[in-house]
């Protein structure tokens, strides 16, 4: 069936926004005039006519492409990629396994060295290398062409994932004002430009984060009915990025198969996707791991087959979601949480005339959501990066929530102070609309803030070593041990190192579990199955090194010390402070103020310790 066309759809939208009263007035006069007014007579043909002029009573004031968005896409692009440049360049890495399963490789891939994890090990293959090289190429020519700064690398990636969101965004954007409406696409527009969440995953070198890109991206084509180019995407995101993103498309395939009985189209497109991803990627995969190696299945086969699975890393409740929804979308994701009731009563409580989508109903539309929340909050393990893939929707079903609202309250409005009809609900209660824009983007810029503030310290301390690059001390044949301890977790990365003669070291701390080492040189380094590594998180003595043997050490001193733990920065015959920088202790401040800043009375109930960058003082064998 071919799409409507743009006035349709306009009118469709405008129409599907309106409110019928219980009783259409005789005259409605919603031009200003009454011309179209029904005559007397037959009393089913003046019912006939007041439904029409209900159904049309949109002005024809302009010529222009009618669907097009008030805030036109060329702007919301804009400024989508503004904000994405911003999360690139003040965003700092949340988790660690962001760098040492994503930053440390790829810092191999383009610099001939970095830190291996275990899942990189031939032995285990759950992660993949195509997935790097896609990220990574890019990095590679640059620095081959231009030999830059490996932070400038950093940077240029960052800059290229945000770009790819903001691509992803006015897709969706597009794809959500035809499907939901305009005024829904607005407020998604808003909520996604200062949703926290989206600052923290839009440019984060994750596998959830690229599931979102493409997830989402096949959601917008879905809604659009292009259902080929739906399966691709979705067969990308699982395939290239993460497997368990899957589950956003059967909702998807579930309506292509029973609702249209579309048989060929799936099963064409799903050969043809899983030719075009799968099999160049299990070629570059066996390639680098040296046998034959499909790490979507492995990685799958771990978490749900193997009789430890992921639980060995920890175990939350149900309220870690709640809690971490809250900090990264504030009141957006309650009104998210809550928009199937809402939905309910909106439909007992608001007449109707016709469906208020343009393809299909809510609970087809919006079941992606859903469906994902129900799987990972009953899961154990749990971490903030697995709601990446359905962060955009978070913020859709918020907005949606939000138009509930807007709907709900004008239909007691006319109830009570009997609004002649015609009057577009928007008209009545856009002042709801506002005070939630400006209530989320102000706890929205309050967080961003509070993050950038409390935990940015270690990116920062760590560009210091390009300071001491340039000084006389500096010896570039001189391999230069950076070490760290208890904060092994808060490294962000071989990048911020400024030359390739810097290595990460790690020091024994209280911390027993399962470490990175140093990729061995060589060309088929990927290949070599290294002994020291584990699927059950133990701790291994081959990845920590001599204490007297370290050149700079980073720490936290948060005034906590142990004999594995101790003071460094007190440590004064040794090392001398090169930098130091406050970085939040969690412990001894007030949960609220130092997750959201409040002028005048967050430093007045949070408290910081100094995360130190140190020097050694002496030199050592003869240096």
């Amino acid at each position: 069936m071919s799409p409507p066309s743009a006035r349709a759809r306009y009118i469709a939208n405008k129409a599907d926004n309106q409110i019928l009263p219980k009783k259409p007035p005789k005259r409605l006069g919603l031009n200003g005039n009454n011309k179209d007014a029904a005559p007397a007579g037959n009393k089913k043909e003046k019912e006939s006519k007041k439904r029409k002029q209900i159904t049309s009573s949109v002005p024809e004031a302009s010529n222009a492409n009618p669907i097009t968005p008030s805030v036109g896409l060329d702007t919301a692009f804009k400024t989508f990629v503004s904000a994405r440049l911003c999360s690139a360049i003040w965003a700092y890495i949340a988790d660690c396994d962001e760098t040492f399963n994503y930053w440390e490789p790829l810092h191999y891939i383009i610099n001939g060295h970095g830190l291996q994890t275990w899942e990189y090990s031939p032995e285990f293959g759950l992660r993949s290398y195509t997935y790097l090289l896609l990220q990574g190429v890019p990095g590679y020519f640059y620095q081959k062409i231009f030999n830059p700064s490996p932070i400038l690398i950093f940077y240029m990636v960052r800059c290229m994932l945000g770009f790819g969101c903001a691509v992803m965004e006015r897709f969706m954007y597009k794809s959500i004002c035809q499907e939901f409406g305009i005024h829904i696409g607005r407020l998604w527009l808003i909520f996604q430009l200062f949703s926290v969440g989206m600052f923290v995953s839009s440019t984060a070198l994750l596998p959830s984060s690229f599931s979102m890109y493409f997830g989402c991206s096949a959601l917008a084509a879905w809604w659009q009915q292009h259902y080929s180019l739906a399966i691709f995407f979705t067969a990308i995101s699982a395939l290239l990025g993460w497997p368990f993103a899957a589950l956003i498309g059967v909702p998807l395939v579930l309506e292509l198969l029973l609702r249209q009985r579309d048989w060929k189209t799936f099963v064409q497109w799903t050969l043809i996707s899983g030719a075009t991803v799968a099999i160049p990627m299990i070629a570059i995969d066996t390639s680098y791991f040296g046998k034959l190696t499909f790490a979507p299945l492995n990685i799958v086969w771990y978490n749900v087959f193997t009789s430890h699975g992921p639980n060995i890393f920890g175990t939350e409740p149900i309220s870690y979601y709640i809690v971490n929804g809250f900090l990264n979308f504030n009141i957006i994701w309650l009104l998210a949480l809550q928009l199937p009731i809402m939905l309910v009563m909106d439909y007992l409580i608001v007449p109707a005339k016709s469906k208020s989508t343009l393809n299909f109903p809510h609970y087809i539309s919006l079941a992606p959501l859903y469906l994902w929340l129900l799987v990972f909050f009953a899961q154990p393990h749990k971490e903030e990066r697995f709601l990446f893939p359905v962060y955009p929707l978070i913020s859709l079903c918020g907005a949606i929530t939000v138009d509930v609202y807007q709907r709900i309250f004008f239909r007691f409005k006319m109830l009570i102070f009997k609004i002649k009809a015609g009057v577009h609900y928007l008209d009545h209660t856009m002042f709801i609309a506002i005070i939630v824009m400006v209530a989320s983007t102000l706890l929205g810029l309050s967080r961003v803030f509070s993050l950038y503030r409390n935990y940015h310290a270690p990116m920062d301390l760590m560009l210091e070593l390009n300071q001491f690059k340039v000084t006389p001390q500096y010896n570039p044949n001189q391999i230069y041990n950076v070490c760290i301890g208890k904060d092994w977790h808060r490294y962000p990365g071989s990048f911020f190192f400024p030359a390739r003669n810097f290595r990460l070291r790690f020091l024994k701390s209280e911390f027993r579990g399962m470490l990175p080492a140093y990729y061995v040189d060589g060309p088929n380094a990927t290949q070599v199955v290294h002994p020291y590594f584990n699927d059950l998180n133990q701790e291994n003595e081959h990845m920590y090194f001599d204490y007297d043997r370290c050149d700079f050490l980073v720490d936290f001193d948060e005034g906590k010390y142990t004999a594995l733990e101790p003071s460094y920065s007190k440590r004064t015959k040794d090392w001398s402070i090169m930098k130091s920088l406050p970085f939040l202790i969690p412990e001894k401040s007030h949960q609220l103020l130092r997750a959201f800043y409040v002028p005048f009375l967050t430093d007045n109930h949070i408290q910081y310790g100094d995360f130190n960058l140190l020097k050694r003082k002496t030199k050592r064998n003869g240096r």
